[in-house]
């Protein structure tokens, strides 16, 4: 079965930096493409950034020049590097697929306050 686990989130300080990871697997990862969604307290899951097959990649306006994303086909994993955080970008995040339908991951807290 689909099974996406992220880790890496945490407590930063704005101007701070984070990385998120998600681990993928129960699929052919290289052929899918993958998402990072996000959930901010009392809002709905809107999305950051996406990385295709190929590897070109898509940014929500909010996070581009801040964040990217990358994947590793060998690992059966993507990335989200996060840099210059500010507290707008406290939110639980989510890794995405399409198998079909859609899988989501259970989620990261970050969380950006000095």
């Amino acid at each position: 079965q689909v099974q996406l686990v992220e880790s890496g989130g945490g407590l930063v300080q704005p101007g701070g930096s984070l990385r998120l990871s998600c681990a993928a697997s129960g699929f052919t990862f290289s052929n899918s493409f993958m998402s990072w969604f996000r959930q901010a307290p009392g809002k709905g899951r809107e999305f950051v950034a996406r990385i295709f097959t190929v590897g070109n990649t898509m940014y929500a306006d909010a996070v581009k020049d801040r964040f990217t994303i990358s994947r590793d086909n060998a690992k059966n994993m993507v990335y989200l590097q996060m840099n210059n955080l500010t507290p707008e970008d406290t939110a639980v995040y989510y890794c995405h697929t399409v198998v079909a339908t859609n899988y989501w991951g259970q989620g990261t807290q970050v969380t950006v306050s000095s």
